[in-house]
């Protein structure tokens, strides 16, 4: 089976599950072999469940290369040899998404900052903001030799209001300061970087507050996305001759849909957000 990214080398970050596991598994479909990052190696190792190993074989089923990584983003040296083991073994790098984040215990608490631990701006700056940053280190200079490349950063509205925590929108608008920072340096490289927002996404996290009655009822899950739905935006990106002209930007998964008119797996086109811009 071929597809637009035969050939091509990508890394998801966090693809255990959720997020993570879509952009993985649509850059899989679309014929590229993904290196899947995350701490979860056996079920039972989180909560929720989700596996790079499951991650790794269902890309494997849909077409593409699933090669799991065990790998704890706050590891320096650890994300270093990722990036030169791909050196070693495929020779370039043309996708890498950054998607790792903890999601910390309070994080939907609604608790206010000053009554959280101070441990939950640690947790979601260095797995999330500062991870982000390194991995597209090691990226970049993989792709600069090359002289092209996509660095996706997986971002939140909560970058421009408020969201569930102040670390939590902190760390997500210095993320976008990332993206637009690191796509002025690159661009001269043939680099491209983008944030992307997510809308509303029914993850397991939500399936199983759902099946738990954990969730209020008003909570309308017909206007969620599911989590390949980020994963469709990242493969419009990639395949895009294009793409520079998104550089820099933070842009919804809802209106990279409208741009290359791509739905949802389910077909329809999920309610947003969605941000006023001119491409």
């Amino acid at each position: 089976m071929s597809g637009p990214l035969d050939g091509q080398v990508a890394v998801v970050t966090g693809a255990s599950r959720g997020i993570g596991k879509g952009c993985a598994l649509e850059l899989g479909g679309a014929g590229a072999t993904v290196y899947v990052t995350a701490r979860s190696v056996s079920e039972g190792d989180h909560p929720l469940p989700g596996t790079i190993g499951a991650t790794a074989k269902e890309i494997d089923a849909l077409g593409g290369t699933g090669i799991a990584v065990a790998l704890d983003h706050r590891d320096d040296d650890a994300v270093a040899a990722l990036f030169d083991r791909l050196r070693d073994e495929r020779g370039r790098l043309d996708v890498l998404v950054n998607n790792a984040f903890i999601v910390t215990d309070e994080l939907t608490s609604g608790r206010p900052f000053w009554d959280v631990p101070i441990s939950n701006w640690d947790d979601m700056i260095d797995v999330g903001t500062r991870s982000a940053y390194v991995a597209s280190v090691f990226a970049a200079r993989a792709m600069v030799d090359a002289g092209a490349g996509l660095i996706v950063n997986v971002s939140s509205s909560g970058a421009e209001e408020y969201a569930w925590q102040v670390a939590y929108g902190v760390g997500k608008c210095a993320l976008d300061r990332i993206t637009a920072d690191t796509a002025h340096e690159l661009a001269p490289h043939g680099v491209s970087v983008v944030s992307i927002w997510p809308g509303f996404v029914r993850t397991e996290r939500i399936d199983m507050g759902v099946a738990a009655g954990l969730l209020p009822d008003s909570l309308d899950l017909s206007t969620s996305e599911s989590p390949r739905f980020v994963g469709r935006a990242v493969v419009a990106l990639a395949t895009d001759p294009d793409v520079g002209r998104w550089t820099g930007r933070a842009v919804a998964a809802r209106d990279l849909a409208d741009e290359y008119e791509f739905t949802d797996v389910d077909g329809r086109l999920p309610a947003g957000p969605l941000r006023h811009r001119t491409a």
